[in-house]
């Protein structure tokens, strides 16, 4: 019998090892960019390639709008980091309305401080006229999306939705005004409807309290205060900044800045339910009232979307995929602070894409979740 050369032998094993391959087992596709590896851990929580590539696919896929940030962490320690051309680390991002889960924790800290209680009437005069009925709307239906106001998001056409007439037509120098003056569409408490103007109407709320009967500079360096001393030197957020009205009052549904690492602390101290290095800034019970599903919408806590079936059409995240206690702060064309405790993880995604593409771009970020085991 003659003899089976060595280069025929180096041609012929990788041939017969692709070919026993079942089709349930199909070879990796190759990374797409060079630095996808470099930008992983060398010890992730699983297995570097795999992640890498998952993370590749949020810069690299079509059909899911432009990557800015990635930032992955597991078990507090950074997994992953990426960023697109042209941003880096000192980056800051608008989360949009990833904001209101801020605004929810800040919320939170008054409450907690007993200067808010959830089941009474916010101090906002207007409502407080004998006869008015929005009288009976409380700090929880508030910050569950359920006060009843008549506040239609993403109206057809655009220039009747209420956060694009409250933050750039009739309600721009004035936004909580705007937002509060709008009757009720709905019993209050009876009706989920999502709404930007809620998140500005809770940060009126918090000023009111903070410094009453103030001008607008005074509402707004109170409100900084409070935010730097009570969580951003807290959690190390140096970069979070927030934006204000002419009326001084914070935007807190929607425009909250902070680069992608403090968006990622931020996840942590979530995923801590309000710990930081032992000491808890908010209530556990508040981040557990946060992603827990309020009694008019499962997929919805309190300014803090969950990873539950909406029983309906929508769907945020991914329900029948990842795990049930996973929740996310969410904003405006595809920011995302992703946190799923029995994961340990934390996944922020910033970036833009459109609506039309967030099917796609949700379905990748569940891909970076499945490959991390629960606890």
């Amino acid at each position: 019998m003659r003899a089976v050369s060595p280069s025929f032998l180096a041609v012929l094993l990788p041939a017969l090892l692709l070919a026993g391959c079942s089709e349930s087992a199909p070879v990796p596709a190759p990374l797409t960019d060079r630095k996808a590896l470099e930008a992983v851990a060398e010890r992730p929580g699983v297995d570097r390639a795999k992640l890498a590539r998952a993370v590749d696919a949020l810069f690299s896929k079509e059909g899911i709008g432009e990557t800015r940030a990635v930032i992955v962490m597991h078990g507090g320690e950074v997994a992953a980091e990426r960023y697109g051309a042209g941003y880096g680390p000192d980056t800051r991002f608008i989360g949009w309305s990833a904001s209101k889960t801020v605004m929810g924790v800040l919320i939170g800290m008054l409450v907690a401080d007993g200067r808010l209680r959830l089941d009474d009437s916010p101090p906002i005069p207007r409502w407080q006229r004998a006869g008015d009925p929005r009288g009976e709307i409380t700090l929880r239906q508030l910050l569950q999306m359920r006060s009843g106001l008549r506040h239609q998001e993403k109206a057809d056409p655009v220039y009747n939705s209420a956060e694009v007439r409250m933050m750039f037509l009739d309600g721009r120098d004035d936004m909580a005004g705007w937002a509060e003056a709008q009757p009720l569409a709905s019993e209050p408490g009876r009706t989920f409807q999502y709404s930007t103007p809620t998140g500005v109407i809770l940060a009126d709320i918090a000023e009111r309290v903070l410094a009453p009967n103030s001008n607008a500079a005074e509402r707004q360096r109170t409100m900084n205060e409070f935010i730097r001393a009570r969580l951003a030197v807290p959690l190390g957020m140096r970069s979070l900044t927030a934006e204000y009205d002419r009326a001084g009052t914070m935007m807190g549904g929607s425009m909250i800045w902070a680069n992608a690492r403090d968006w990622a602390r931020f996840g942590e101290f979530l995923r801590h339910k309000g710990s930081v290095r032992g000491s808890q800034l908010v209530p556990r019970a508040w981040i557990e009232f946060m992603t827990t599903a309020s009694p008019r919408a499962a997929d919805y806590g309190g300014m803090t979307w969950l990873n539950r079936k909406s029983g309906g059409e929508r769907e945020v995240l991914f329900p029948e995929q990842g795990p049930a206690d996973a929740f996310a702060a969410v904003g405006h064309l595809g920011q995302y602070v992703l946190v799923s405790p029995s994961q340990q993880l934390v996944i922020v995604r910033l970036g833009n894409t459109p609506d039309s593409d967030r099917k796609p771009l949700v379905s990748a970020l569940a891909d970076i979740v499945a490959l991390y085991p629960q606890r």
